[in-house]
């Protein structure tokens, strides 16, 4: 019987190394399909926390430009404002005559009908306004009447001259503030009358407040 135990014992002592090699590789695979499955969870909660924040973001914003749109029904009922992706646009020539940055009467009267809405919109919100001010592209002609080295300066006292007469008409000097843009950013073609007249314009659009908070410093 001793030599059929020798002749076993020589048959299955090799396979033993191999079964642990075996599971060895198994648990290895196993960890690596696990580490996978892993990763891929958290993309996906990743994907979905990005989607959930992009879906909240845009409820937001469209709930901004309903309230906005409610703020300001009256003065849009009348046609000579527009409200675009939250920005309020007025034509330049219901403001100013051409080349002036001297506020017409009308004008006046209708930034007066913006104010009262626009300071409940912004302080519910906590956000400031900003003006600004568009030309169209026709190069200024000079002479001892001009008083506007080019289109950017022309913007800029344009929206000064809004910003002062919202002010003066109630709305709080520190919700608002001007921006000038000349030429840039048309809305429409500047190759004839039409498109140059859209151009010409005044926006408005509320802007979140700069954060006052600042980082503590180590003593």
């Amino acid at each position: 019987m001793t030599g059929l135990d020798d002749t076993l014992d020589d048959a299955t002592g090799p396979t033993a190394p191999v079964w642990a090699v075996f599971g060895d590789l198994m648990a290895g695979l196993l960890g690596a399909f696990v580490l996978i499955l892993v990763g891929v969870l958290v993309v996906q909660i990743d994907l979905v926390a990005s989607l959930k924040q992009e879906v909240e973001k845009r409820q937001m914003e469209q709930q901004r430009r309903m309230a906005l749109e409610q703020a300001l029904a009256g003065p849009l009922a009348s046609g000579r404002v527009t409200l675009n992706n939250g920005r309020i646009g007025i034509s330049g020539s219901v403001l100013f005559a051409t080349g002036s940055d001297a506020l017409r009467p009308e004008g006046l009267q209708l930034l007066k009908t913006l104010v009262q809405p626009l300071r409940v919109y912004l302080r519910e919100r906590d956000e400031m306004l900003m003006v600004s001010g568009f030309t169209d592209n026709t190069t200024l002609l000079r002479g001892p009447q001009q008083r506007f080295a080019d289109n950017l300066e022309l913007s800029a006292q344009r929206a000064l001259t809004v910003t002062r007469a919202l002010i003066g008409e109630g709305m709080p000097s520190s919700q608002v503030f001007a921006a000038a843009f000349g030429a840039e950013q048309p809305v429409a073609g500047n190759a004839d009358e039409k498109g140059r007249a859209q151009n010409r314009r005044v926006e408005m659009a509320p802007v979140p407040k700069a954060s006052n908070t600042r980082p503590a410093r180590n003593e």
